[in-house]
């Protein structure tokens, strides 16, 4: 019995290191060339690239098709957006509600998660600034999918180098929620959601487009039943991220170099998957502090702002995401909205 148990946690140990190993190799590829070759919106790749090697443990054509519909959506979206369009701008809020409506609602299905994903960032960043140039939404369209084909490049490389054991693949598990449940929290989230990306757009506070970006992910997430148990473990994840975006900041600014950031990054990595694969049940705080590292790290870094108040001003800006949707979070649990309830 007890060599049968010693068998199963040395397998159980190999496959955790085996995914450490590619979980931190396919950051550190990511971040190199996003800071090497530096295209528009390249800081997207490494959170893309981390967000693939988590959700998605295998490598099938499934993924790749559901990346070349994104990029197709996303194109054709800059495109759509560089014509005038976004001088009309309540068709043009108009637009960009369905749109959200439409990724909220796919977001709850494993099978679309990463179109949606990509959707509702390509549905908000590209329409923010083509209003104040129209001509840049197709670069910037441009710039988001090949952050995606980046990612999932990265992704397909990793897992043919460290590749997992053959499995066949059995589809993609059933949404865990039926279809009508699925519509309300898709509306319960623009609710939430919807009303501060207007007042972003009409205002055109740049410096809050990723404060944006934030609240429209991370709004789905506050509809469930423990939606303020959630907005307070976004508000410590997003500080824990900022402390060590700082942390990670000071460090660099002694040693500003592309392969010693790359290395930097990769040693926080792979003390950050241990953490994921060997505590699952805390995973999702690791998971998330480190995308707020990333975020942070790459955006700064890439616009050649000054790091520390920049980082200041970001975590800012995340903490002010938390704690709006505490609010709402408490607000909409007060509520008994008949047409939206269970």
């Amino acid at each position: 019995m007890s060599a049968k148990r010693a068998a199963v946690t040395s397998e159980f140990d190999a496959a955790t290191q085996r995914r450490v190993l590619r979980y931190t190799l396919g950051v550190m590829t990511a971040v190199l060339l996003a800071a090497w070759i530096n295209w528009p919106l390249a800081f997207v790749a490494p959170v893309f690239t981390a967000k693939f090697l988590l959700d998605k443990s295998h490598l099938h054509r499934a993924t790749l098709y559901e990346l070349l519909l994104a990029l197709i959506a996303t194109m054709a979206m800059g495109l759509l957006l560089s014509r005038s369009i976004t001088h009309y701008p309540i068709p043009l809020l108009i637009l960009v509600g369905l749109v959200m409506l439409w990724s909220y609602y796919l977001f709850s299905h494993p099978k679309w998660n990463l179109f949606s994903t990509m959707l509702l960032i390509a549905v908000l960043v590209l329409p923010f600034m083509a209003i104040s140039n129209p001509g840049i939404s197709v670069m910037l369209a441009l710039g988001l999918a090949t952050s995606g084909v980046v990612a999932v490049m990265v992704f397909a490389l990793m897992h043919l180098v460290i590749p997992e054991p053959k499995q066949q693949f059995a589809g993609f598990a059933p949404p865990a929620i039926n279809y009508s449940q699925r519509w309300k929290m898709a509306f319960r989230a623009m609710i939430v959601s919807f009303p501060i990306v207007c007042y972003f757009f009409i205002f055109q506070i740049a410096e809050a487009l990723l404060t944006m970006i934030f609240i429209a992910i991370l709004c789905f997430m506050i509809t469930s039943e423990k939606s303020v148990k959630i907005s307070m473990f976004l508000i410590f994840c997003n500080a824990l991220g900022g402390v060590l975006a700082v942390a990670t900041y000071s460090v660099l600014a002694v040693v500003p170099n592309l392969i010693f950031y790359t290395l930097l990054i990769g040693l926080m990595a792979i003390s950050i998957a241990k953490r994921i694969y060997s505590e699952p049940q805390k995973a999702p705080i690791y998971a998330t502090a480190f995308s707020t590292v990333l975020v942070l790290i790459g955006s700064t870094l890439m616009s050649a702002g000054d790091i520390e108040s920049n980082a200041i001003l970001r975590v800012g800006q995340l903490v002010a995401v938390s704690l709006y949707m505490v609010f709402v979070s408490l607000f909409l649990k007060s509520r008994r909205w008949k047409p939206l309830s269970d």
